[in-house]
């Protein structure tokens, strides 16, 4: 199904209470004042009378509305925060500088305001996302045959330990356990919404996750235990098919996975992780509905767990499962990320993939 809105009450009552689980879901038009907002927009709320609501944003130009010049909604969130691009920039531009709260008071922001404001875009503070960017120019150190040394000084961090914990919490495990000829291989692969990892062996894909993703270490534990083999760091035919799909993908050519998957799990887990493979791209389904469509309707929880235990993420999109009400529910990786992954796929839903 595509996204449909829910009632007049819970729309209103979602932008009383500016409800991130709508953005780029819902749009409210304000008739006494010809603009609309996003339903997160800090300005005054207007009366229940004086609003209506949207699917698109082109439905409310197309209704004769502007947009909010506080919210800024034909703009994509983060990027309508000075701050967040200010940042941003600077960090592209210099990876390897070790911020520190007085750097970002120094170019004229307030830090507590900025940790907030990265915390709700990207899940993680300004300083945590620069320790991460940091510590990747370390592990590209060790990928290219650099000693431990080498890849410590390269990410910038003064005390060897330090950089190994870094890196454990990260990956999971220590640099030194890293082989060169593992069974498994993880590598880097570069997308407009993060850094994401992929591990792969000679015949399949066995994990994709964003790279800040919190869960990202014990993932990478529990996928040795499955497989019983060593992890290097590196790639395999696998990584660089999916690396090329994702390109794709998020160019708005094709919304089409062909790389292999091995898939760990039981059996119901990779039943419900099939079933969201079928779902066409631009389209979303709420847990309820998998859990119908396996021919399983009472198994909501079980099929709300199976979700959230993917780690083969946007291949098998686990991004498209949104709450019953319509509102965004917990994803992974993010739900700006989730929202992102919504909007783009918009494009698919109208044009063949």
């Amino acid at each position: 199904m595509l996204f449909s809105l829910p009632d007049q009450t819970t729309l209103y009552d979602a932008l009383v209470a500016r409800d991130s689980g709508y953005e780029g879901r819902a749009w409210v038009g304000v008739t006494s004042t010809g603009i609309f907002c996003r339903l997160t927009c800090p300005a005054r709320k207007p009366k229940p009378e004086n609003c209506r609501f949207f699917d698109s944003i082109a439905g409310c130009i197309s209704a004769g509305f502007r947009p909010c010049k506080r919210c800024h909604p034909l703009a994509p969130a983060a990027q309508s925060d000075p701050a967040v691009q200010g940042l941003l920039a600077a960090l592209e531009a210099d990876p390897a500088r070790r911020w520190r709260e007085e750097d970002v008071a120094g170019m004229g922001f307030d830090p507590s305001t900025v940790r907030r404001s990265f915390k709700r875009h990207f899940g993680m503070t300004f300083l945590e996302m620069a320790r991460q960017a940091r510590l990747r120019q370390g592990i590209g150190t060790l990928q290219q045959g650099g000693r431990i040394i080498e890849a410590q000084l390269d990410a910038g961090y003064a005390s060897p330990s330090a950089f190994r914990s870094a890196f454990a919490r990260l990956l999971g495990t220590n640099p030194a356990s890293f082989t060169g000829d593992a069974m498994l291989r993880a590598d880097w692969i570069d997308t407009p919404l993060g850094a994401m990892v992929a591990v792969s062996d000679s015949a399949a894909l066995h994990l994709l996750e964003f790279a800040d993703r919190k869960a990202l270490p014990a993932e990478l534990k529990k996928l040795r235990g499955f497989v019983r083999g060593d992890l290097g760091l590196g790639r395999f035919a696998a990584t660089d098919q999916i690396e090329s799909e994702l390109s794709a993908f998020f160019a708005g050519d094709c919304a089409s996975f062909t790389t292999p998957l091995a898939l760990h799990g039981s059996t119901f887990s990779r039943q419900v992780w099939q079933q969201l493979r079928l779902i066409p791209p631009g389209e979303t389904v709420s847990y309820g509905q998998l859990a119908c469509q396996i021919g399983n309707p009472l198994a909501v929880r079980a099929v709300a767990r199976a979700n959230g235990a993917n780690q083969i993420a946007i291949v098998i999109p686990c991004h498209r499962v949104i709450g019953a009400d319509g509102s965004l529910t917990g994803y992974g990786g993010g739900l700006w990320r989730k929202q992102k992954l919504i909007e783009l796929e918009r494009h698919y839903a109208r044009s063949p993939s």
